[in-house]
C-alpha cells in the first residue's frame, strides 16, 4: 500500500511541475525551476501570509495560488523537486550565468524549506535558525565586551540617573517637531534619490509614497509595489530625531529598498529572470537587503557630509539647533557600535536563556533606548525572530565587502554596491 501511494504521488507530483511550467519542453531547466519556485514562494505565503514581502509578476499565478493551495507537506515535496532541479542545473548547465542563477535560487529553496518546517513549530538554535534562512551564520559577541563602548557614552552624556534614561533625555532634544516632520522627510528623500541618481540610471517616473503610522512592531517598512513604485510606512510610535530622517530616507528609500526592488523587476523584465519577481521576506537575499539599507546612508553621505547636510539643512528645516549637530552626530557614532548587542540579546531571548521581561531590561541597558523603545524591539524579535541578523550583520557584510573591493574611491563603492543588486548574490560570495 505505502509503495503504491509513493509511486502514485511522485506521478502527481511530476504532473504538478509540469502545470506550473506549461510548455516545459521548449524552455531551459533553470527557467522551469525560476517558475515554480515563484509559485512554491505564493503558496507558502498562503500559510504564512507576509512570507511574500513583494510580487510583480503574472497576476494569475498569484491568484492560482491563492485558490488552489497545497498543503505544507505538499509544499515541502515541492521544494525538495525544486531543489533536485536547481542542483542538477548548478552542477551540468554549461552557461556561467545560469549556474549563478540555480545557486543562489537553491539556497533560497532551501530557506523555503525550512520555513515550512517552522511554519509547522520546528524551532532550531537562534545561530542556525538565521543560518538557514538567511545563509548567514552571525558572530555573537558577548553583553560585557560592549562595556568599553558603554563607558565612552558615559563620557558624551554625564550626570547622575541611568545611562539609558540620560541618552534619551539628550536625544529628545532631536526629536523632530510633529509639524515638521513631512518637510524634514521631504528634504531628507529629495536629497538620498539626487545622490543615488547620480550614480545610478534610475527609470524615468519611478517613486515612491509615504505615510505615517502608528502601532507597528518595526519602525518603518517599504511595500515594494511593482512598476518602480513603493509605499513607505514610518512608525512613529517612537517619535522619530533627526538622524532618522536620513537613515529612513537612504534605506527604505534610494539606495536601499525602493532601488532593491527597481533592480530586482528590471531583472525581471528585462532579462527574464522570472525567480526576481518575487520576494520573500526570509531569503538569503535579506542580509544584503536590510545591511544594504544600512549601508547605504553611508554611501550616500561618506565621511563628514552628512554631519554637514544635517546641520545645515535638515536641523533648521526642522527648527532645531545646529550647533547641537556635532555633539548629537559623535553620540549616534558611538551609539552604533553597539548594534551587535541586540543580536546576543535576541540569541538569549528566543534560545529559552532569559525571559520577555529580562530581554526588555538589557535592550534598554546596553543598547541605551527608552523603555517604549527597547518593547518594541522586543516585539520585532516576537515577530520576525532572527531576521534582526540582516541588519547588524548584513550591513557589516556589505561593507567589508565594498571598502575591500572599491577601497577609498567613492564611485568605485557605488559601482560595487551596484553590482551587488543586479546579479544572483549570495552572502558567502561577498565574504573574502
Amino acid at each position: 500500500m505505502g509503495r503504491v501511494f509513493s509511486v502514485l504521488f511522485f506521478l502527481a507530483l511530476a504532473a504538478c511541475a509540469s502545470l506550473a511550467a506549461p510548455q516545459a519542453g521548449a524552455r531551459r531547466t533553470i527557467d522551469i525551476a525560476a517558475e515554480n519556485y515563484v509559485r512554491l514562494a505564493l503558496e507558502i505565503d498562503t500559510h504564512e501570509e507576509g512570507y511574500v514581502d513583494s510580487y510583480f509578476g503574472p497576476v494569475e499565478w498569484r491568484e492560482q495560488a491563492r485558490a488552489n493551495p497545497r498543503s505544507v507537506a505538499d509544499l515541502k515535496a515541492f521544494a525538495d523537486h525544486i531543489a533536485g532541479q536547481l542542483s542538477s542545473v548548478a552542477a551540468n548547465d554549461t552557461d556561467a550565468t545560469s549556474r549563478r542563477r540555480a545557486r543562489v535560487m537553491l539556497a533560497a529553496v532551501r530557506s523555503a524549506r525550512f520555513r515550512l518546517d517552522m511554519i509547522e513549530g520546528a524551532r532550531a538554535p537562534f545561530v542556525e535558525e538565521a543560518e538557514r534562512l538567511f545563509a548567514l551564520r552571525p558572530a555573537l559577541r558577548s553583553l560585557e565586551s560592549y562595556e568599553p563602548v558603554l563607558a565612552r557614552i558615559e563620557a558624551l552624556v554625564p550626570g547622575r540617573g541611568a545611562l539609558s534614561e540620560r541618552v534619551e533625555t539628550f536625544r529628545a532634544r532631536y526629536v523632530i517637531p510633529d509639524d515638521r516632520r513631512q518637510a524634514v522627510m521631504d528634504r531628507a528623500i529629495a536629497e538620498c534619490r539626487a545622490r543615488t541618481r547620480g550614480h545610478y540610471a534610475l527609470p524615468e517616473g519611478e517613486s515612491f509614497r509615504m505615510e505615517f503610522v502608528t502601532g507597528k512592531s518595526w519602525s518603518a517598512y517599504n511595500w515594494y509595489q511593482g512598476n518602480n513604485q513603493s509605499l513607505i510606512q514610518v512608525n512613529t510610535d517612537v517619535p522619530p530625531t533627526i538622524d532618522r530622517a536620513l537613515t529612513l530616507a537612504c534605506h527604505e528609500g534610494y539606495p536601499g529598498h525602493h532601488v532593491q526592488g527597481i533592480y530586482n523587476e528590471r531583472n525581471y523584465r528585462r532579462r527574464n529572470w522570472v525567480e526576481f519577481s518575487v520576494a520573500p521576506l526570509f531569503h538569503p537575499t535579506a542580509p544584503l537587503n536590510e545591511g544594504g539599507g544600512n549601508y547605504g546612508v553611508e554611501l550616500a553621505f561618506p565621511g563628514e557630509t552628512r554631519l554637514a547636510f544635517e546641520r545645515d539643512v535638515l536641523y533648521p528645516l526642522a527648527s532645531l539647533e545646529p550647533a547641537g549637530a556635532a555633539a548629537y552626530g559623535q553620540l549616534q557614532t558611538a551609539l552604533a557600535e553597539l548594534s551587535g548587542a541586540r543580536l546576543t540579546i535576541s540569541a538569549q531571548y528566543l534560545d529559552g536563556a532569559i525571559s520577555r521581561e529580562r530581554a526588555v531590561d538589557l535592550a534598554e541597558r546596553h543598547l541605551l533606548v527608552s523603555r517604549a523603545r527597547a518593547e518594541q524591539l522586543v516585539a520585532f524579535t516576537d515577530h520576525y525572530r532572527a531576521y534582526v541578523i540582516n541588519y547588524v550583520s548584513g550591513e557589516d557584510l556589505i561593507r567589508a565587502h565594498v571598502e575591500r573591493v572599491a577601497g577609498a574611491d567613492v564611485a568605485a563603492r557605488w559601482a560595487a554596491f551596484e553590482a551587488i543588486m543586479s546579479e544572483p548574490t549570495l552572502p558567502e560570495d561577498l565574504q573574502p
